[in-house]
Parts: structure tokens; sequence; C-alpha cells
């Protein structure tokens, strides 16, 4: 343990530590690098402290050391590993298990629509947090942290971490629900070229948030019946408040997901309507031109006994029988126009 430790201060990233940091009720966070957060976890857990540790699971030394130094549930490890990742918050012996499906964090803007997997243990005096990339609310809870916001326990924190991506959400429906306005006021002004695809990308997007960042009501509801013993009784209320909380965003999703829905119906139904405005009017056309087409074919034949061939008023008598035909052809087309 000791050779780890001084091979720690050689090297700051030597088992995948993104960051630590170490409280005590009442005070600001410690920050501490990967010397100390070893000497940290020797310490006894009756000492008043816990410990937030974020990881790296890209290292290639990351898992290992987390076996090797963290008392971690054997289901954590499988949570890993598993094809499944849907979000939930299971009790599992004595610790809290989450798998949270959270937004990556993207340095070039705001809101990004790429979803990974967070995966959190939490103990009585120890939560560890593990990913792949990057992401929106372990960074916002990390500057909570770092402004000197007091936690009493290490469910505050996770229970702070769902409020931040609560807001990551709120940020996106907002973002999302004003690209739609736009969108429906120019549905209204009848320019509706460009918008069915925008609109089709929007909805996947927020359909597959839905899908993956809604929390599992099953393993919720069995950890709020029954909390383990060393939670108190302020984290439980905490979390039943941010779960109701995150609930409300999700169905804000579904709700705007089922604006856009209707707003693509709509916008299918003005195509569709433009289109058979558009064959209406060829199919009035040709019929405009269909006794014309005829009366001209049948005395373009090369047969005798052509009538009006030798009457000196027969070009004008032609064209009167074509008006008139014309005239009678156009009254029915529009007459159907009207009906529709």
């Amino acid at each position: 343990m000791n050779h780890s430790i001084d091979q720690s201060h050689r090297d700051a990233d030597l088992f995948g530590l993104l960051y630590g940091f170490s409280f005590r009720p009442g005070e600001r966070g410690r920050e501490l690098d990967s010397a100390k957060a070893l000497q940290a976890l020797q310490q006894p857990e009756d000492n008043g402290e816990f410990l937030w540790l974020h990881l790296n699971l890209a290292h290639a030394a990351c898992e290992r050391w987390m076996k090797a130094h963290l008392q971690l549930p054997e289901e954590f490890f499988e949570a890993l590993h598993e094809g499944s990742r849907s979000t939930r918050i299971e009790h599992v012996d004595a610790a809290l298990l989450a798998v949270v499906n959270d937004v990556v964090f993207n340095f070039s803007s705001m809101v990004s629509s790429d979803i990974s997997t967070l995966w959190v243990c939490v103990r009585s005096r120890l939560i560890v947090s593990a990913r792949l990339q990057p992401l929106h609310s372990v960074d916002k809870l990390r500057s909570s942290v770092k402004a000197g916001e007091r936690f009493r326990s290490p469910l505050e924190l996770l229970v702070h971490l769902l409020r931040d991506q609560g807001e990551v959400l709120t940020q996106i429906v907002r973002r999302t629900s004003l690209s739609v306005d736009q969108i429906e006021d120019q549905l209204l002004a009848a320019r509706v070229s460009t918008n069915r695809a925008e609109l089709g990308a929007m909805r996947r997007v927020l359909v597959r948030l839905q899908r993956l960042l809604a929390l599992e009501p099953g393993s919720l509801l069995r950890l709020l019946n029954r909390p383990p013993q060393w939670l108190q009784k302020e984290d439980v209320k905490e979390l039943r408040k941010s779960t109701e909380e995150f609930a409300l965003i999700i169905n804000d999703l579904t709700v705007l997901g089922e604006r856009i829905k209707l707003l693509q119906e709509e916008i299918a139904a003005n195509v569709n309507e433009q289109t058979n405005r558009t064959l209406f009017t060829l199919t009035v056309v040709t019929v405009l031109a269909l006794p014309i087409n005829i009366i001209a074919g049948f005395f373009g034949m090369n047969v005798g006994g052509i009538p009006f061939s030798g009457d000196p008023e027969g070009f004008w008598i032609l064209v009167a029988l074509v008006a008139t035909f014309t005239v009678i052809a156009g009254r029915w087309a529009f007459r159907k126009r009207q009906d529709y």
C-alpha cells in the first residue's frame, strides 16, 4: 500500500482518478489527489468524513484498482459490462447502486443530444462514480462542490447529481420548445419546405432521451419503501422530491414529443393538400385541352368526307365548336374543384 502511495505522488492519474473530494458535515469539500485519496480510504469510517471519487473507466487500471481498494458489491462491476443500461437506483447489500444515463459534455455547445452512462455506488462514507465520457451533470456537481456548497452525506451528492441532470434536461426542453415555436410560426405562414426533417430529428432526440433517462419506477419504489438503515431521513425525503421533479421533466419531454408529432401530422396534411391541388390543376389543364385535341385528331385524318372542307366559314365554325366544348369542360372541372 505504501508503494502505491509513493507511486501516486509521481503519477497523478495512476488509476484513472479524475478528481476526488473529502467532506465533513457542514464544511466545504477538500479536493484530493491520488495519494491523498488512498490515504483517506485507510482512515476509519467513524471519523465523520466521507469521500467522493470520480473515476475514468477508459483508464486501463481503473476497474482493477476499484476491485483491489474499494469494497464495492459485485453487482456494480456487473453493471459496468451489462448490455441494458436503463436508468435506475437499487439497494444492493449495504450500498446503493445507481446507473444514470446522462448527456455527454460538449465543449463547443451547452447542450448535446449524445447519451453516455454514469455508474454510481453509494455507501455510508463513500460515493464512487465512474464514466467513459465527460458528462454534463457531473461537471455541474463538481462546480458546485468547488464553489463551496456543503453536503451532509454521500446520498445528498447523488440527489444533487439527479437535480443537475434535471436542469440539463430542462435546458434541452426549453431550447427544443423555442425551435418548435419557430417552426410552428413558419407553418402558420405557410413556409413548411425545410421543417419536416428538422422536426423528425428533434422528435428522435426527445424519444431517445425519454427512453434512456427515465428512472425505472420499480427499483425506485422499492428503495423509497425500504431504504437502507444508514440513510438519513432528510436524504430519503430529498431523494423522493428529486425523483418527483425528474418525473415532471420526463413528462415535459413526452408532451413536447406529442406536440412535435402533431406538427408533423399538420405539415404532412398541408403537403398532401398542396400535392392534391397541383394534381387537380394538371387535371383541369388536361380536361380543357381535351376537346381541341379530339377535334384536331378527327380533322387531321387524311380521309374523304371531312366536313366543312369546302365551306369558307368552316374554320370559324370549328373554333366555335371547340370554344363551346372547352367552356363546358371548364365549368365541369371548376365545379368539381369547389366540391373539394
